[in-house]
């Protein structure tokens, strides 16, 4: 079905309620690969009820977390083969620390839709309130669906984060485990792009990749580690866009740049990452 960019941006957001526990934010960090170290009080704050800590990035996951099959695109104006989409960007904004466990109530809905030509690119923004009304988050999304474009749209934003000319003020390296794209599946993606080896041929790729939103939460709880003391409460936004796949078996590579309230930051792995990345801290 061809793109309809009046009927996506115009359609109402659509609202829906749902909740976590402890247990659900064990999982999610587990599946980032929290708990290596199964001594080290700062795993344990990831791994354990005693102290648990929330890491941001579970709040992109946290509305899916009970989905057992595999995503749709699928909007008001905008219907999508799931083996032509790739993830673009992702961002959150918190603007309170997210708790152990809540029911909340998610706002969602497509803000924009550009052309590219080869691709569109389809913008989505969901704020998120806890049970008082108050906001808890935003999080804001950009997929590339290949082979959607062409539908006379404009071409968006291209905008890059500059980086300092200078050697990087971190350098943190995490190991990703073979089995990392099958634990973190659990947390609610179920794309055979990331399990089914037939699945990922078809979709022009040697073998499963791994989530990109299991790359940004990785990279979010090496950064916090390794340069915020391991305090997730410092986090008030994470922002990234996806430049290329990263396979399990292989070790992310992340670099920090500090910067005022930013940290500017890039990943690799067998090649870029993640790139434009921009945390900003409290």
């Amino acid at each position: 079905m061809p793109i309809d960019r009046a009927v996506a941006v115009s359609a109402p957001r659509r609202e829906s309620t749902f909740s976590w526990t402890s247990a659900d934010v064990l999982l999610y960090h587990l599946a980032l690969g929290a708990g290596t170290d199964p001594l080290s009080p700062t795993e344990l704050r990831y791994a354990t009820e005693k102290d648990l800590q929330v890491l941001p990035t579970f709040g992109v996951v946290a509305p899916n977390l009970r989905l057992t099959e595999p995503p749709k695109v699928s909007f008001p104006g905008i219907e999508v083969d799931l083996a032509k989409v790739l993830h673009g960007q992702q961002e959150i904004t918190v603007h309170r620390p997210l708790p152990v466990e809540a029911t909340v109530t998610a706002y969602t809905g497509v803000t924009d839709v550009y052309d590219k030509v080869k691709a569109a690119v389809i913008v989505q923004e969901s704020t998120v309130v806890n049970s008082t009304g108050d906001p808890l988050y935003t999080t804001r999304s950009t997929i590339f669906a290949r082979g959607e474009g062409g539908f006379g749209g404009e071409r968006g934003p291209s905008a890059t984060v500059d980086l300092p000319d200078r050697e990087p003020d971190f350098v943190l390296e995490t190991p990703i485990l073979p089995q990392q794209a099958l634990l973190y599946r659990l947390c609610g993606d179920r794309n055979p792009l990331h399990s089914d080896p037939d699945f990922a041929a078809a979709a022009g790729f040697p073998r499963p990749i791994l989530h990109g939103l299991c790359t940004y939460g990785m990279v979010c709880k090496a950064v916090v580690d390794g340069v915020l003391d391991g305090d997730v409460t410092r986090v008030a936004g994470f922002a990234v866009r996806f430049a290329g796949v990263v396979y399990p078996g292989e070790t992310l590579r992340t670099q920090v740049w500090q910067e005022d309230k930013r940290l500017l930051i890039t990943a690799s792995a067998d090649g870029p990452v993640l790139s434009d990345a921009i945390m900003t801290v409290l």
